[in-house]
């Protein structure tokens, strides 16, 4: 099972690099109307002169959850208190005949493989998006620049199509092309989400009362100011980036709940699960044990049937 797992993850980050970094997959080419206000606003320059560049976003974004659950795992293993039930939770895994996991390196390992997975997933979801849309940005008039005055945009209600008409730098234009939905707005969110699930569903201490409501809106603020500088900054629409934290938020919650559950152990919810069948079957399916009385009882019943016969 280990090995088809890093089969996955392996080819997942295989093709989130080539969505990302090449051009296999082309842009779908969306009609625009050459007056069109909305697309009209002034060209904010390339991704990195933005206010959060895109190296320290995707930096910051995969860097502080891995920190954070590594940090959080250690100090509750540290805690006697925690690491009885850690180890009540997580039974030694076999890896091979001389060699084993712990408990501490089995959790560090599955929760941040996990996010690490879910990070490069929806990247691939929101390339497919922009791949298949084709949204166009704010400023894609600025940078298309149509010629106004041929035949295409003549006429103000004229629905224009061919994607040759634009005179622009071809690769800014393409990348004009890219705006649904957000990528910077649906990373962010999902590494808030993820972060503040497992904050919430780990830290159990007295003293965090103040410090986890703190540490998790301060996570998700972060996020949502991303978004906003977006739409700031004309770089996306705002149905871009609402629809950015959706998917985001979506795949955070998906593996959260459903792939590590709520960062809880398998062992006990495993030892919970086979309770509850065995409660749940009927009482004439368990194996009968007869006691040595009803033994000696039939045995005298047998023989007084035979004295009598």
């Amino acid at each position: 099972m280990f090995f088809f797992q890093l089969v996955i993850m392996s080819g997942t980050v295989l093709l989130a690099y080539y969505m990302e970094c090449t051009d296999l997959f082309s842009v779908h080419v969306q009609g625009f109307f050459c007056n069109d206000a909305e697309l009209m606003k002034p060209y904010p320059g390339t991704e990195e002169s933005s206010f959060v560049p895109p190296l320290i976003l995707y930096c910051v974004v995969a860097a502080a959850p891995t920190a954070i659950i590594f940090i959080g795992e250690v100090s509750m293993y540290v805690m006697k208190s925690t690491r009885e039930a850690l180890l009540a939770q997580e039974k030694t895994i076999v890896t091979g005949d001389c060699c084993y996991l712990n408990p501490l390196i089995r959790r560090i390992i599955r929760f941040i493989g996990v996010f690490a997975f879910g990070l490069f997933a929806t990247d691939i979801f929101v390339n497919a998006g922009q791949v298949v849309t084709g949204g166009l940005s704010p400023y894609f008039l600025s940078v298309c620049k149509p010629n106004y005055t041929g035949t295409e945009c003549r006429f103000n209600h004229q629905f224009i199509i061919n994607g040759n008409i634009c005179t622009g730098n071809p690769i800014v234009v393409e990348n004009a092309r890219r705006s649904f939905p957000s990528k910077d707005a649906s990373l962010s969110v999902y590494s808030a989400v993820y972060l503040t699930m497992y904050i919430t569903s780990t830290i159990k201490t007295k003293s965090s009362r103040l410090a986890k409501p703190v540490l998790c809106l301060g996570t998700l603020c972060s996020a949502f100011l991303t978004g906003l500088n977006r739409v700031s900054e004309y770089r996306n629409h705002c149905s871009d980036v609402v629809a950015g934290f959706i998917l985001g938020s979506a795949v955070a919650l998906f593996l959260g709940i459903c792939v590590v559950n709520n960062f809880k152990g398998v062992h006990s919810a495993a030892a919970k699960q086979k309770t509850e069948d065995y409660r749940g079957l009927p009482l004439m399916t368990f194996p009968r044990v007869e006691s040595p009385l009803e033994t000696l009882s039939a045995q005298n019943h047998s023989a007084s049937m035979t004295e009598v016969t």
